[in-house]
């Protein structure tokens, strides 16, 4: 195939002409050539080993929005503002007038964005820009990035995250189907501090403006959103899932897919189970009475990493089969590291962090030039109080055992963060183990995504919300019906895969970490492709919970039942159990009502209000 060189006749490439007019009038525009110099970029230049990334803000004066220090194994990038260093869940609107039910541009802020758009533009034209080229995901369709120059940081964790093509070997027919433009000062002058993410669909380009210099609503979730703007014209999707090959000590592989809002242990299904000093796997430690609960396991399985957290599904099974077929939609994984407390706690995740092959980015870590980040020395927030959602971007090329191209997936799992629960303290946290679904109940949670108890990865507070369908809505900007109808017939038309639930953080009155899923992993990998006769299987007391099971047992050491079944735990009982399910059911229906319209698919209206009439299990397991 013929190419071209960006850097020189970039002007030959489908180039939409806002961007035309940006590099023919700007400053100066540099083309980095591959990592080394975006990390040089970063950095401000050869020789430094500070950096701190700062713009000049009208009243303000200098503002600093991060600094960068240059360490052993990569660099530490650190936001002054405790604010950015999290995505504000409310960062997206939509500033054209394509149909969407998300917030507009003009309702939120009083104005049309047309005027700001020309406004961010003439601004882009004052500055020394660096630009990126990139494919969307494992599509042909092609990207660019401008953004101002000294951001080398940003611009080196897109291009991480994303790819970055080499501007001398572009390709001729490279079609740029989705623009990013980065413009940090627009969040002090023109929203009050906030982060803001606007993703204006124009016919043919997806333009995404970025006013902020935090990766993960823009060059993460932004590049989500305009994947999931193509899928809807195409009829697929982009999950919110990690996938992981699941290999036995036996040599029997399960792929196991696991999905769920924000902070409910997509990463963390890529770990190995966290193990105390003596090697055991504390499940669980109660926390009224500081009972615990361990689990000696010789030896895990293999893990063999598909995706982080982008999970591209366009392809159909091959040879009859009912699986859903998935891809990495991601070239690097935006890995959180809150719960890596001490040395020793993920000893895989430490060699590969401490000793790269290449040099990495680390955000919200406490390191100083010189020094090597340390994935569990986070920066504080305030005195005493550790940053929630310390980061490292971890290119797949550094990561053992990573598995390219397109797996069957098995196992649709979903994860939820859960609080405790007692019976003099009810709460939605009475998730067992593991639980098993009908494919109609898949449906509905994926439909719902409750973000759950203490999120570590957004601001919010503690109250739960949802994130909705299939838990990728946020980054989404189109109509949710549709969305919803496209993860029904997606189920549908994978009869082959089982569905299943996990909880992480508690289970009843135990305080569990993210042990559910790692246990339920190793258990399901075992058992191949989670296909459990009647007699195995117990109905939950709350139907939206599905089958608990009859015993859970891994290389012969069983899993307690009250583990299993939370109503069986003394300090929750059946008193407990059902007020904590009664919340669970009240916040379905509430966030499930807008969904019941004309719209919706005739299937997807029965699975509604089956579970608006309290519908058995029986009822939900005829519905698909």
């Amino acid at each position: 195939m013929k190419t071209i060189n960006l850097s020189k006749d970039w002007h030959q490439l489908n180039v939409p002409k806002p961007v035309v007019d940006i590099l023919e009038n700007c400053k100066s525009i540099t083309f980095p050539a591959n990592r080394d110099e975006l990390l040089e970029l970063a950095m401000g230049g050869k020789g430094n080993t500070t950096f701190d990334v700062s713009y000049d803000v009208k009243g303000q004066g200098k503002v600093v929005e991060a600094s960068v220090a240059k360490c052993k194994n990569g660099l530490s990038v650190n936001y002054h503002e405790t604010y950015m260093r999290r995505r504000d869940p409310d960062c997206m609107v939509v500033g054209d007038e394509k149909p969407s039910d998300k917030v507009r541009f003009e309702k939120r802020f009083g104005y049309k964005f047309d005027p700001l758009k020309e406004e961010t533009f003439a601004w882009l034209k004052e500055q020394d820009l660096a630009v990126t080229a990139f494919t969307l995901g494992e599509s042909n369709y092609g990207a660019i990035m401008i953004a101002p120059k000294n951001a080398g940081f940003f611009i080196g964790g897109l291009a991480d995250l994303q790819g970055m093509l080499d501007p001398g070997e572009i390709p001729e027919n490279f079609d740029v189907r989705c623009v990013l433009y980065i413009a940090p000062p627009f969040r002090h002058t023109h929203f009050s501090g906030k982060q803001v993410v606007v993703h204006n669909r124009l016919d043919g380009t997806h333009e995404i403006f970025s006013y902020n210099l935090y990766p993960g609503p823009s060059a993460k979730k932004g590049v989500y959103g305009a994947l999931l703007t193509i899928g809807e014209c195409e009829k697929w999707l982009t999950l919110h899932a990690s996938t992981v090959q699941v290999v036995t000590p036996y040599d029997n592989t399960t792929t196991i897919m696991h999905e769920g809002a924000s902070g409910s242990g997509k990463s963390e299904m890529l770990e190995q189970a966290h193990r105390e000093e003596d090697g055991r796997i504390l499940m669980g430690e109660n926390v009224t009475n500081g009972e615990k609960r361990y689990l000696s396991l010789n030896q895990t399985c293999t893990l063999q990493p598909v995706t982080d957290d982008m999970a591209m599904c366009p392809h159909e099974a091959q040879d009859g089969k009912g699986y859903i077929m998935a891809c990495d939609a991601e070239q690097a994984w935006f890995v959180r590291l809150n719960h890596i407390g001490r040395y020793g706690t993920d000893p895989n995740l430490e060699k590969i962090t401490i000793h790269p092959k290449e040099p990495l980015i680390f955000l919200s870590i406490d390191a100083v030039p010189g020094s090597s980040c340390l994935i569990w020395d986070h920066v504080e927030d305030s005195p005493g109080i550790p940053c929630p959602n310390p980061r490292v971007i971890l290119p797949r090329r550094v990561v053992p055992d990573s598995v390219d191209g397109v797996v069957e997936v098995n196992i649709r799992n979903f994860g939820i963060r859960t609080p405790p629960c007692t019976k003099e303290t009810p709460s939605y946290g009475v998730v067992g183990f593991l639980h098993i679904l009908p494919p109609a109940l898949g449906w509905l949670w994926r439909l719902v995504s409750p973000r759950g108890h203490a999120n570590p990865s957004i601001t919010e507070t503690d109250v739960m919300t949802s994130e909705g369908v299939g838990s990728y809505w946020p980054f989404a900007t189109g109509l949710y019906v549709d969305h919803a109808n496209l993860l029904l017939r997606q189920i549908q038309s994978a009869p082959d895969v089982r569905y299943t639930l996990t909880p992480n953080q508690h289970v009843g009155a135990y305080r569990v970490s993210f042990n559910p899923q790692w246990v339920a992993r190793e258990y399901l990998a075992r058992r191949g492709m989670a296909r459990f006769k009647p007699e195995q299987l117990i109905a939950s007391r709350s139907s939206i919970l599905g089958y608990t099971l009859q015993s859970m047992q891994i290389e012969g050491t069983p899993i307690p039942h009250d583990l299993l079944r939370v109503d069986e735990q003394p300090e929750v009982g059946t008193e407990g159990f059902d007020a904590g399910a009664e919340i669970l059911r009240n916040f379905f229906i509430k966030e499930i009502e807008k969904f019941n319209t004309p719209k919706l698919d005739k299937a997807g209206r029965k699975i509604i209000e089956c579970c608006m009439d309290n519908g058995t299990l029986a009822d939900f397991e005829k519905l698909v």
